[in-house]
């Protein structure tokens, strides 16, 4: 089984990459054939500085090894270090029809957010439907709101299939709950975009801030406080032990607890949790050659399949 997931390189890690994306990910390294790549072609529809997409491309790069990938078990990769996909978009654009691109709600979500419509924001599906089939992908994790990149994936790849004979298989989604469960400081899903975000290896200071601002409402020290509706328990129950969440969860049904109190054992809760983390993130930081070591092999391995798929693809259209 091979398995498919890339992360764009928006900046610092925050908990929500890592509940929603890297962990995930990492868990499925024992599953199966895994590649994963940072998708600076993606981020081109968004960010727009040239320096801050190599920072930020070595950075997921960097925090995806402190986090546990494995590069003896899976392959990271940068995206532009596998020109064919854009060769292959191309290709998938040429079949895909206007009416599916323009149901795309991502497109429409974007557009809502104050993104430019360009012709690269229209077309991320194609791009990410190529990010799929030029490796045979057969599982791709993705939370809900990437469900129907997927579908629209599978859709391209039956019309090729159809037009131009057997080149694709299918890929299957396989849905990511953890990825809408993870709130920010307001109570949004959390994003740099929204400004909500908690950082994993920012200033242990800023963390702190970060944490003692988390909205929450006007209930009273010595009040009942309802766990479920709570921003603090919810980010909590991602870090603590099932007997760690019980106890909270009886604090805040029993009162006498101010928020500040709770907004404190989650900040000490995120320190223990990530320290292992930020270990490792300090020990590879030591090694100058590791990361750029990594992604070599990544992109060798990424080409290899991706060229041969190709050769497929190519001599199915025509163009061989």
């Amino acid at each position: 089984m091979r398995i498919l997931s890339g992360i764009q390189p928006s900046g610092a890690l925050h908990i929500g990459n890592y509940f929603g994306m890297m962990q995930p990910a990492i868990a499925l390294q024992s599953e199966g054939e895994a590649l994963y790549f940072i998708a600076d072609y993606h981020a081109l529809t968004s960010l727009r500085d040239p320096e801050a997409l190599r920072t930020n491309s070595r950075r997921v790069a960097l925090d995806f090894l402190a986090c546990g990938l494995d590069p003896e078990r899976a392959t990271l990769f940068r995206h532009s270090d596998v020109p064919q996909v854009t060769e292959l978009a191309w290709i998938l654009s040429t079949v895909a029809p206007m009416g599916l691109l323009e149901r795309a709600t991502s497109y429409k979500d974007k557009l809502a957010r104050g993104l430019a419509a360009t012709v690269g924001l229209f077309n991320y599906p194609v791009l990410m439907a190529a990010d799929i089939l030029i490796y045979d992908s057969d599982v791709v994790p993705v939370g809900k709101d990437q469900k129907q990149h997927i579908e629209i994936t599978r859709d391209l790849a039956v019309k090729m299939n159809e037009t131009f004979g057997p080149i694709f298989k299918l890929p299957e989604a396989r849905i990511r709950a953890a990825t809408e469960t993870v709130p920010g400081i307001d109570g949004q899903k959390m994003s740099k975009s929204y400004d909500n975000n908690i950082d994993i290896f920012g200033d242990e200071k800023e963390m702190r801030k970060r944490v003692m601002s988390i909205v929450t409402d006007s209930t009273a020290v010595e009040a009942p406080k309802d766990p479920a509706n709570s921003t603090i328990f919810r980010l909590y129950s991602l870090l603590a032990s099932k007997d760690e969440i019980a106890a909270m969860r009886e604090r805040f049904l029993k009162g006498d607890t101010g928020y500040a109190d709770f907004k404190r054992q989650l900040f000490e809760k995120l320190r223990e949790y990530f320290a292992p983390t930020r270990k490792r993130r300090e020990e590879i930081l030591k090694d100058k050659s590791y990361i750029d070591d990594v992604l070599a092999r990544g992109a060798k391995r990424a080409n290899e399949i991706a060229d041969h798929v190709m050769d497929r693809v190519r001599r199915a259209v025509g163009l061989r």
